[in-house]
């Protein structure tokens, strides 16, 4: 009987059929339970919060609010608590005109008239409230901090949030493949942060630590510098979000930036990471479908979180729609001179240098996989000259490509992940 799996792919997922030779083991998360009612738990979250006062009483003499969200390629459900946050702050005194919803772009592209829509979630804030995007390269629009104590990094920080009496930040907390966890301290740097700023600790000596790797705080330098930049913006509050694979809500806290995050991690943690009981010559993952899905820039995060299951020398195969194509033209340039200097020659010049270039940090990122494994990927999203570009075999089929792997190693084993980098299976 053919066995199909769905994986996660663009909005409508990528029905998959396994050869009759493969031996499928399925990873998914811990089935967690979507809050019945999403509201009434957004209403408790901001009424019992982690390390803090309540959202009401916090609001209460300030006379302006900053909250920061996410950016188009993070499904964080905005609709549910930005609306009960705002009116808690109408009622305890800020006038709605100095209420702001930052968008937390970092170095990624602006968001668009539809991204805006569906990243606010609710018709009446985005009709109401004053609704921007962060500009990292814009110098006039950030305050400079100073420099991080331990690693000396420059610190410049949107100004509508550093000057807001009250800040808060927003997001998923989900595993990230640079920085442990996302979420909490992460949406401030990069988040709003100033190029300068992302680029130093997106810089070589940071992404080359063994430590800066998924569901890993203790010693991840970039969660260190995350935490003291946090720090030195002052008192920031968090709501912290878990959803599951179909978008429900599992869970939501709100508090004191560092100690709602570290809540929200430990609940994480537990749904996402998967212990399995071997390892595997082929794994086939997604990335995550839309909206993570839709760059290869952000395709390089399904490459690196499996790497802990995957044995060397053996087959990863990555599906991702790619519905916007490459990334950006900074991305595209990276990928570009790998191509030409080869993964020696590219990983030495990054090493001489005291400044990332903008986002050639996922480049460096992807070779972790491309050292140890042969990488594949299945897209319908790039064209001709960025799918030579990707640097990895693009194949057209991945029936096919899996009948080919598992005559290769000679083991019909096969790892399959729908969801990608949603979770990270571990040995154990």
């Amino acid at each position: 009987m053919e066995t199909v799996v769905t994986m996660a792919y663009g909005r409508r997922g990528l029905d998959v059929s396994l050869p009759a030779e493969v031996v499928p083991t399925l990873i998914t998360k811990a089935a967690g339970t979507p809050l019945v009612d999403p509201a009434a738990a957004v209403g408790r979250a901001l009424a019992e919060p982690v390390d803090a006062a309540t959202l009401a009483a916090l609001a209460a003499g300030r006379r302006s609010a900053c909250i920061v969200v996410c950016d188009i390629t993070r499904p964080v459900p905005n609709g549910v608590f930005l609306r009960p946050m705002i009116e808690i702050m109408l009622a305890a005194g800020i006038a709605l005109e100095q209420i702001t919803i930052l968008v937390a772009t970092g170095l990624h592209r602006p968001s668009g008239r539809d991204d805006l829509a569906e990243i606010v979630g609710d018709p009446w804030v985005l009709a109401n409230v004053r609704v921007l995007d962060h500009d990292a390269r814009a110098s006039s629009e950030l305050v400079d901090l100073g420099r991080t104590r331990t690693r000396g990094t420059p610190v410049a920080i949107n100004r509508l949030f550093v000057d807001a009496e009250l800040r808060i930040v927003t997001g998923l907390v989900e595993p990230h493949f640079m920085a442990g966890w996302s979420g909490g301290r992460k949406v401030i740097a990069p988040g709003i942060a100033g190029q300068e700023t992302i680029r130093t600790f997106h810089s070589y000596r940071f992404m080359a630590d063994p430590a800066a790797t998924q569901c890993r705080l203790v010693g991840n330098p970039l969660h260190e510098e995350q935490l003291e930049i946090a720090a030195m913006v002052g008192e920031v509050y968090a709501v912290n979000t878990i959803i599951d694979e179909d978008r429900r809500l599992l869970f939501v806290n709100f508090g004191e930036v560092r100690a709602s995050h570290l809540d929200a991690v430990r609940r994480a943690e537990e749904l996402s990471k998967v212990p399995v009981e071997q390892s595997f010559s082929t794994v086939l993952t997604s990335a995550a479908g839309y909206p993570l899905d839709k760059t290869y820039y952000q395709t390089v995060k399904a490459m690196v979180t499996p790497l802990g299951i995957l044995r060397p020398g053996g087959t990863l195969i990555v599906v991702s729609e790619c519905s916007e194509g490459f990334g950006s033209a900074e991305y595209a340039d990276a990928q570009r001179r790998l191509g030409s200097r080869g993964i020696d020659g590219f990983l030495a010049e990054l090493a001489g240098k005291r400044l990332a270039d903008i986002d050639e940090w996922q480049t460096q990122m992807q070779l972790r996989s491309q050292v140890i494994a042969d990488v594949q990927l299945f897209t319908g999203g790039l064209d001709g000259p960025e799918r030579a570009a990707t640097g990895v075999e693009v194949i057209d089929d991945v029936s096919v490509a899996l009948s080919r792997a598992v005559a290769r190693h000679g083991d019909p084993h096969v790892a399959v992940i729908p969801e990608g980098p949603y979770l990270v299976p571990v040995i154990g």
